[in-house]
C-alpha cells in the first residue's frame, strides 16, 4: 500500500531520511579496514584476505551462500579480531558513527559477550567496553553533523548454556540507567534447527519477572514452530526477522488473503517484526526483493520494520534496504515513514522517549523531505507555465 502521492524518495533522500534500525549484529557490520588493523595487531592469521576491498568483497561472497550455517561461519574471523577492550571500544564507536552518517537516529545493537572472552575479558568489561564504545560513536558523529542513539542488546547463543547468565548481566546494565548502562533488552541468535527458543525458558522466565524486554531469532531458517514458541512458550516481545510467518498466510486466486491463527495472532497483537530483506536473500528465507513477504506484510498492516542484520555480510546498509524495497514495490516516503515510526514504536527505551523521537525527529525529517519533493513539482509546473504562456 503506497501513498496516493507520487513522492517516491531518490537515493540521496532515502540516506537523509531518518532511519531505526532494531537488528543489526555488531559482529556482523564492521568494516574491513578494521578488521585487517585489528588482526595484524592481535597477530590473527586467519584472515582469508589482507586487502580491505578483496576482504570485503570475500565476507559478501562467503554469506551469498543460501545457508544459515554456512552464514553463520563467516563470524569465526570477526569475533577473533574483537577480544580486547581497545578492539571493542573501536568497532562499536565505528558502528555508531557509520549508522549515523546513514541517517539512522536510532539504533539497537546486539552482540554477544560470551564471544569476546578468548583474552581473558570478563561479561563486564565487553559490556562497559561496547557501551564506551557506542558513546563515543555518538559523540564522533554529532562533531560531523549526525545524531544517533544506539542501545545494546545482549545475545545469548542458542547453542550454548549461558542465557541466564547473560540475561541476568543484561539486566544488571539495565538497572544502570540510559547514561551509565545502555543496554536496553536481550536476545538469543545462532542456528535455529535443533536449538529451539525453549531450552532457554529459565532466562526467559528471569526477564519477565523482571520486566526487562527481549527479543527472540525466530522464523528465519525455521518456520512456524519457532515463531510459535517464541512468542507463546517465552513470551517474546520483537521476533528476530520472524520472516516465515508468511507460511501462515495463504493468498487465494481471487487475490483474497486468509491468515492462519497464529499469523492472526502476531498482525492482531502487533508483534514486530525485524524483518531484514537482504540477509533473507542470502540465506534462503526469500528468492528476491520483488518476492520478499514483507510486500505483502506492509499491506496486512502487520508491524514490519526494515533492518540490515549483518552490514559486512551483506554489503548493505539501512539506505540500501530502503532502496531494494523502493526499486521492488514502488515504495514512496510515506512508506518510509510508516516502517520507521513502527521500528520507534517497537524500541525497548521509554514509552516517553519514543514518543518525543517520533514527534520531535521521525515525523519533521520525513515532512521536510515529502515538502521538497512538493517544491520541486510545484517549480516544475510553474516553468511549464510561463514557457506555453
Amino acid at each position: 500500500m503506497t501513498s496516493q502521492t507520487n513522492n517516491t524518495p531518490s537515493s540521496e533522500q532515502i540516506r537523509r531520511a531518518p532511519k531505526v534500525l532494531l537488528h543489526d549484529h555488531l559482529d556482523g557490520g564492521l568494516r574491513p579496514g578494521t578488521i585487517v588493523d585489528l588482526a595484524r595487531d592481535a597477530g590473527y592469521t586467519g584472515l582469508p584476505e589482507t586487502d580491505a576491498d578483496k576482504l570485503g568483497i570475500w565476507f559478501r561472497e562467503a554469506a551469498d551462500s543460501g545457508s544459515l550455517e554456512r552464514y553463520l561461519e563467516t563470524f569465526a574471523h570477526t569475533c577473533a579480531v574483537m577480544q580486547t577492550r581497545e578492539a571493542l571500544v573501536r568497532v562499536a564507536a565505528e558502528c555508531a558513527e557509520d549508522l549515523a552518517q546513514d541517517g539512522v537516529v536510532y539504533a539497537e545493537v546486539r552482540y554477544a559477550p560470551e564471544q569476546h572472552l578468548e583474552a581473558g575479558l570478563t561479561l563486564e568489561e565487553v559490556v562497559e567496553a561496547v557501551n564506551e564504545g557506542f558513546r563515543e560513536g555518538e559523540r564522533l558523529a554529532r562533531e560531523n553533523g549526525h545524531r544517533i542513539r544506539v542501545g545494546a542488546l545482549l545475545t545469548a547463543m542458542r547453542h550454548a548454556a549461558r542465557a541466564l547468565e547473560i540475561a541476568e548481566l543484561a539486566n544488571r546494565y539495565r538497572d544502570l540507567g540510559a547514561g551509565g548502562g545502555g543496554v536496553v533488552g536481550f536476545d538469543i541468535a545462532g542456528a535455529e534447527a535443533g536449538f529451539p527458543p525453549t531450552r532457554h525458558l529459565d532466562a526467559f522466565e528471569y526477564l519477565k519477572r523482571e520486566n526487562n524486554h527481549f527479543t527472540i531469532h525466530a522464523g528465519e531458517a525455521f518456520g512456524l514452530p519457532s515463531i510459535w514458541q517464541a512468542l507463546q512458550w517465552c513470551g517474546a516481545d520483537r521476533l528476530g526477522h520472524g520472516v516465515r510467518i508468511i507460511d501462515d498466510i495463504q493468498v487465494q486466486d481471487d487475490g483474497t488473503v486468509k491468515l492462519g491463527r497464529l499469523a492472526s495472532y502476531v498482525r492482531d497483537k502487533r508483534v514486530p517484526l525485524e524483518l531484514c530483506p537482504s540477509s533473507n536473500l542470502q540465506t534462503g528465507a526469500a528468492d528476491s526483493y520483488a518476492e520478499h513477504p514483507i510486500g505483502l506484510l506492509r499491506r496486512l498492516h502487520f508491524r514490519a520494520t526494515v533492518n540490515t542484520d549483518n552490514r559486512l555480510m551483506s554489503g548493505t546498509s539501512m539506505s540500501r534496504e530502503f532502496e531494494h524495497l523502493v526499486d521492488a514495490f514502488g515504495y514512496s516516503l510515506d512508506d518510509m515513514q510508516w516502517f520507521t515510526v513502527n521500528a520507534m514504536k517497537s524500541a525497548f527505551i521509554p514509552f516517553d522517549e519514543r514518543l518525543a523521537m517520533i514527534n520531535d525527529v521521525i515525523k519533521p525529517g520525513y515532512a521536510e523531505l515529502k515538502s521538497e519533493w512538493l517544491f520541486q513539482q510545484t517549480a516544475s509546473t510553474s516553468g511549464s507555465v510561463r514557457e506555453e504562456g
